[in-house]
């Protein structure tokens, strides 16, 4: 979109924040860079200049600006849009990739030649992937130095600098500003976009806001999450997501609250390098990153969609932290009720999950790796034969790497991938190509749910007639799957006192309904099927 220019003036001259994270405003007279709707007085037209990212911005010697902080933007949705190289190597550096295994190791996953990666990026992205790498790391040692009282050199290594010189040199230039001056200066900025909520208690605890573009409706995305919630590993308490998350590493707690603006995250870490790493994934779980307008805009388009969106716009595709657990919990579902999947996943949690020390809550483990999984004998698992086959099959395909679900995941050939294990049919394959992949396209038309919602809108209810239909939904499938399934939802039920669902925010100085909280008996499972759908059921 930056070599758009007409368009691009337009957006900075309306300080439309839908734009933030699609291109950066650079301006010549003043050496800083910011998001399109910065509150500042729009610079003339001939002084700016457009880039991609903001390490394309620093590489051009221009520092971030003070006001609008234009390091704390939601990231583009491109990077979610798409699985080309490009796409796929920013999610990959979003997921700390390049600091953990430098530019070969990204491109060794990519499957290219460190030159090809290097040259495919400068081109669309004008930054390589050391540049892009390093822009990430100076937001995170922002982050750290703004929100915790960690000693500076923690902060350089937790950030992912090689030393602590480099951190100080970085820091002075992107943001004109030394380590310790963001540090002082940090309580005086309330004019502008803060990225945390309060300051954090206790060792690797940090509270956050997650930034996304406007609209957001969490009801479905907070609901299905809580629908499906494996004791141990995830839980609906206090008004709050909660789970835990395996990380490079260590591990870490995280709570996600949907609030006003913005997603309340707080975050504990065993190890705070990980903490680029736990915010990208919290992100792609949420889903935070779309482009809402774009997505409404088009299925909008379709009279019979029109009232859904109409009604409740910026749904978002509920997605996950961990694509080979998805993948897992997807074939455990088959067949069974949600609350028969629950049990079946949390015994395996609970027999060869990793334990974890959760202090504020009932979290107990990590979910188990593709390699325990793998080890495990089919005949002990508690469902039938043929589902436990394909379980530990498909985990012995993740774990020696045959079979790779990740950010890096070509949806395609993931998809064929699948199709290729026994007990995997259609519907299994798109709906971890949806939310564990992130394709936002995927869509499911042999779901007993979307099959019911279509018959009741005067849809074509049949498979092939649906997916017909649907083609002008494309590339946006998946969000129409989501207005689909909310036409036979359920609110998460918060116990005690009157149920509300998740965007129901108590107002300033009413009190919060105390005690834990529950999903109701016989929720959606968030998959699509409310009870005992069954895998390739025509």
């Amino acid at each position: 979109m930056h070599t758009d220019r007409e368009r691009c003036v337009r957006a900075v001259q309306s300080k439309d924040a839908r734009f933030d994270g699609w291109f950066f405003t650079a301006v010549v007279t003043t050496g800083i860079y910011c998001r399109p709707s910065c509150p500042a007085v729009p610079p003339k037209p001939v002084n700016m200049v457009f880039h991609p990212s903001a390490a394309a911005c620093q590489q051009a010697g221009f520092r971030a600006c003070k006001r609008c902080r234009p390091d704390t933007s939601p990231g583009s949705p491109q990077w979610n849009q798409r699985a080309d190289l490009t796409a796929r190597a920013m999610r990959l550096i979003a997921d700390g990739v390049v600091d953990r295994e430098g530019v070969p190791g990204l491109a060794a996953r990519l499957g290219y030649s460190a030159r090809q990666v290097e040259r495919q990026l400068l081109a669309e992205l004008g930054a390589g992937p050391l540049a892009l790498a390093r822009a990430q790391r100076a937001r995170t040692a922002r982050l750290l130095v703004e929100t915790t009282t960690v000693p500076m050199a923690d902060v350089a290594f937790a950030a992912g600098f090689s030393s602590v010189r480099t951190f100080n040199d970085t820091m002075r230039q992107v943001f004109a500003l030394s380590p310790s001056e963001l540090r002082a200066r940090a309580p005086k900025e309330a004019a502008a976009p803060r990225p945390e909520t309060a300051p954090a208690t206790g060792p690797g605890a940090l509270n956050l806001r997650l930034p996304f573009r406007a609209p957001l409706h969490p009801d479905n995305l907070f609901g299905h999450l809580a629908a499906t919630a494996v004791p141990g590993v995830e839980e609906w308490r206090d008004g709050a997501y909660r789970r835990t998350l395996r990380l490079p590493y260590g591990y870490g707690v995280v709570a996600l609250t949907p609030e006003p603006g913005h997603i309340a995250c707080r975050l504990t870490l065993s190890d705070l390098r990980d903490l680029t790493v736990a915010i990208s994934r919290c992100r792609r779980m949420l889903d935070l990153d779309a482009d809402p307008v774009a997505v409404d805009d088009q299925l909008r388009t379709d009279p019979v969609l029109a009232p859904l969106v109409d009604k409740a716009p910026g749904r978002r595709v509920p997605r996950t932290v961990d694509e080979a657990e998805f993948a897992v919990r997807a074939v455990i579902g088959q067949q069974v009720s949600t609350a028969a999947a629950r049990t079946h996943a949390a015994r395996l949690v609970a027999a060869h999950g990793d334990p974890v020390h959760d202090p504020e809550g009932g979290l107990t483990h990590l979910f188990p790796t593709p390699g325990a999984l793998a080890a495990v004998d089919p005949g002990t698992l508690a469902m039938p034969r043929t589902r436990s086959t394909t379980l530990t099959t498909l985990a012995g395909r993740l774990a020696d790497g045959s079979l790779r679900l990740g950010a890096d995941s070509d949806w395609a050939e993931a998809r064929a991938r699948l199709l290729e294990l026994p007990g995997f049919g259609p519907w299994t394959a798109d709906v971890v190509a949806m939310r564990a992949l992130g394709d936002p396209d995927a869509f499911l038309p042999t779901d007993l749910g979307i099959r019911r919602a279509a018959r009741d809108l005067g849809l074509p209810s049949t498979p092939a007639a649906l997916t017909a239909r649907a083609a002008a939904w494309r590339p946006w499938r998946a969000y129409a799957v989501q207005y689909l399934w909310a036409t036979d939802s359920h609110p998460i039920n918060l116990l005690p006192g009157p149920a509300r669902r998740p965007e129901h925010r108590p107002r300033p100085g009413q009190a919060r309904p105390g005690g834990p909280r529950r999903v109701p008996p016989n929720p959606p499972n968030g998959l699509g099927r409310s009870t005992r759908d069954i895998e390739g059921q025509p």
